[in-house]
């Protein structure tokens, strides 16, 4: 089986862009992908284009990635629109990955664009609304909510603002996660805290501004026990990612120097479950094959970048990931545990909560965060040592977990 390798990562800045377009977005992202490999668009054998709402938000719903990348001259060759939800772009470079395993090339582009942000508010939030199943969405909602009952909401814990239906849902995981392992709010806050002082070195970051945990509890509410810099802002953004076979290293003669091995790249959709059955949560089933196809354990990794839509989201990660045991995800948060100098470093770039969360690109910016510092091209984010890095990116909500997960795994 051929090695592959990540041999070339590009990423817009994260944020509010109401002048640019998806095409605009993308062009800047694989340009900078394509000069940071060294290859040229007509070395390209194949693309996968990620996306998620911009169907729903312009009402380009086919082709998507044809016309993207048809006027940066990629043309001719197989394109492959990739859609599930916010794990489309992590899905797209599996995806890849697979395509020049198969033999079907040397060189193979993925890439994600989204644009999410509107003037037009009831249009953006419920860009969401089909992350679930529709044909009975306001009973699935109540359901997932529902899984917090019995943690008191206090007064004045939620927002008086439009916000998606989904943080109510998050909310309900959190609150599920409190009455089982005593988890608390300022252990979430922890996890805020330090995603936000790492964004503040992340030039591509839609927040650059370090909060305290003390802060981050007095924000504005959004739904009990989240406040408001816990969760994922609305965002536009790009990221691209070239990769290519061992063979196509020297075919094309690329810097094997700056290249890094895709370790393992798994895609799972979820199960029915109970919901405390933590152990067969989808993303740790999915982190065991990773494992295994890698031949590492949890302990070899020296980064992780995962999935905080919001601040529960990395407590149950980290968990799932084997970084600590289940139920201890929130103290070791609080102890620094996965701050960068810590054991663990876990979302250097920010993660969602401050980077930004352009859905349908947010998995290959999780790349180029670990491509960046496992070169050690991270700056004052660097995680000193880097060797090998995991990523797990979630998407949709089915049953009591997401409806699908990808963790990879990168290594030098």
């Amino acid at each position: 089986m051929q090695d592959i390798y990540v041999v070339g990562v590009g990423m817009t800045p994260f944020g509010k862009f109401r002048d640019k377009t998806i095409k605009d977005m993308t062009g800047e992202a694989v340009t900078a992908a394509l000069s940071d490999a060294g290859v040229t668009a007509d070395r390209i054998d194949g693309a996968f284009f990620s996306n998620a709402v911009q169907g729903h938000m312009e009402g380009q719903h086919m082709i998507r990635g044809e016309i993207a990348l048809r006027e940066m001259g990629i043309q001719g060759i197989p394109v492959v629109n990739v859609e599930n939800a916010c794990a489309s772009a992590s899905t797209g470079f599996k995806l890849a990955v697979d395509f020049l395993k198969a033999g079907n090339g040397d060189c193979c582009l993925a890439v994600g664009a989204e644009k999410m942000y509107s003037d037009d508010r009831a249009l953006m939030f419920s860009a969401f609304d089909s992350g679930w199943d529709v044909s009975n969405g306001e009973e699935v909602a109540r359901r997932l909510a529902d899984l917090g009952a019995g943690v008191e909401e206090p007064q004045g814990s939620k927002s008086p603002k439009p916000y998606s239906v989904f943080m109510d849902v998050y909310a309900g995981f959190a609150r599920l996660h409190m009455k089982t392992f005593g988890t608390t709010q300022e252990q979430f806050a922890a996890v805020s805290a330090k995603n936000h002082a790492h964004s503040a070195h992340n030039p591509l970051a839609q927040y650059r501004d370090a909060m305290t945990v003390e802060q981050v509890l007095h924000a504005p509410p959004i739904t009990y026990p989240l406040t408001l810099p816990m969760c994922a802002p609305i965002s536009d953004g790009a990221a691209a990612a070239v990769l290519c076979t061992g063979e196509g290293l020297k075919r094309l003669g690329l810097d094997s120097s700056r290249a890094i091995k895709v370790k393992a790249a798994i895609l799972r959709s979820g199960t029915d479950r109970p919901p405390e059955d933590y152990k067969n949560h989808l993303t740790r089933l999915a982190a065991l094959q990773a494992y295994e196809q890698a031949g590492l354990g949890p302990e070899d990794m020296s980064i992780a970048e995962v999935h905080d839509a919001t601040a529960v989201g990395e407590v149950i990660q980290i968990e799932n990931l084997g970084f600590v045991p289940f139920g201890e995800g929130g103290p070791a948060s609080l102890r620094g545990e996965t701050k960068i100098g810590g054991r663990i470093p876990v979302n250097p770039s920010g993660g969602l909560e401050s980077k930004g969360h352009p859905v349908g690109a947010t998995g290959i910016g999780q790349v180029f965060e670990l491509v960046t510092q496992l070169r050690g091209e991270a700056g004052a984010r660097q995680v000193e040592g880097a060797k090998n890095a995991i990523a797990e990116n979630g998407g949709g909500l089915h049953g009591v977990e997401e409806a699908a997960a990808c963790v990879t795994i990168l290594g030098r």
